[in-house]
């Protein structure tokens, strides 16, 4: 089975680490036919005016499919942020981030194995924000219950496909009551559909301290859109940095695969990035199509490539970031020879 996958090489080092996951997933047997468009400062230097053009997101509407290297939204200018725009045109309202250990990857903590599911579309994010008189700006946190429901409901989903054994909501109801107080509502009325499966609160301040002391209390972590982000990069730091944590933005009609960091431009160009949370993103995008188009094959290669880069990890063979002495082009390689 061949499916047809949106690349977006982004910008910064983006285009770096997207060449190297490409590599891996083309080396790994599955059959992918590239469709490469652009977003961010890229689209820019491609000649569109916009940073999302139409024809990018057209596109992933057709295919379905998209594996997105990070992109620049410029600071100022009138710019929208093109990840927040990417969500809302496309309806991703679901982001799944796993947070793991690697053998290999030394940190501080061990047997981490968590999952932040975040709401995407919402929340804080929603840009609505208004000058009420000078030295005076609010910004607007917007909570539907449709939107509450779904994402709690998604959140639920998971564990039980992936068999979790605990959701844990974190808020600030006791402040927010009306927004934050619709999402815990809506997470506990869902939750009775899914008795099998442990669910508790915790406020974010508290959860925050509560996941540096004891991360492996946590399986997955429930959070609005502001919250899952924070958290996001907070738990990535349990595990080994940003370079570890691979993400996915899904939909009713399409879904997206990232890695959480950004575009690095200070070592852009340079050949050093590390791409294996591209690769790992791309693990991800693998596992999806195997399950929503029933494609054994897909599974298969996921599998490999999980192998292949925590035995080389595990050998010693990494970027310099993680402590090892290999650049983007010598990473990859290295796990394609153990395909």
């Amino acid at each position: 089975m061949k499916h047809t996958v949106v690349l977006i090489p982004g910008d910064g080092i983006g285009p770096e680490v997207t060449a190297a996951a490409r590599q891996v997933l083309d080396a790994s047997g599955v059959k992918i036919d590239w469709l490469e468009r652009h977003a961010g400062v890229a689209a820019l230097e491609h000649g569109s005016d916009s940073l999302l053009p139409a024809s990018t997101t057209d596109a992933i509407l057709e295919h379905k499919l998209a594996m997105k290297g990070p992109c620049t939204t410029p600071i100022a200018g009138g710019f929208s942020s093109v990840n927040v725009a990417l969500r809302k045109q496309l309806k991703l309202y679901g982001a799944i981030r796993p947070i793991r250990n690697i053998d290999g990857i030394t940190t501080r903590y061990s047997d981490v194995d968590c999952v932040i599911v975040r709401e995407n579309t919402e929340g804080l994010y929603s840009g609505i924000e208004n000058v009420i008189t000078e030295g005076v700006v609010t910004s607007l946190k917007v909570a539907t219950e449709r939107a509450c429901r779904r994402i709690a409901t998604f959140a639920f989903e998971y564990a039980r496909e992936r068999g979790r054994k605990k959701v844990t909501a974190f808020h600030k109801a006791n402040i927010m009551k009306l927004s934050d107080g619709l999402f815990i509502r809506c997470a506990r009325e869902v939750h009775e559909n899914y008795s099998e499966i442990e669910y508790d609160e915790v406020i974010i301040d508290a959860g925050c301290m509560k996941v540096v002391s004891d991360p492996t209390q946590f399986d997955i972590i429930l959070c609005e859109n502001l919250y899952g982000d924070l958290m996001s990069d907070l738990c990535a730091g349990l595990v080994g940095g940003l370079g570890v944590t691979p993400g996915a933005n899904i939909g009713e009609s399409a879904a997206v695969f990232e890695a959480v960091h950004g575009t690095a431009p200070d070592i852009a160009g340079r050949g050093i990035a590390n791409p294996l949370a591209m690769i790992m993103s791309s693990v991800m995008m693998l596992n999806h199509i195997a399950t929503t188009r029933n494609d054994a094959s897909a599974k298969a290669a996921a599998e490999r490539i999980k192998v292949a880069y925590n035995q080389a990890i595990l050998a010693g063979e990494k970027t310099g970031d993680l402590g090892g002495h290999l650049n983007t082009q010598q990473f990859a390689d290295a796990i394609i020879r153990r395909l």
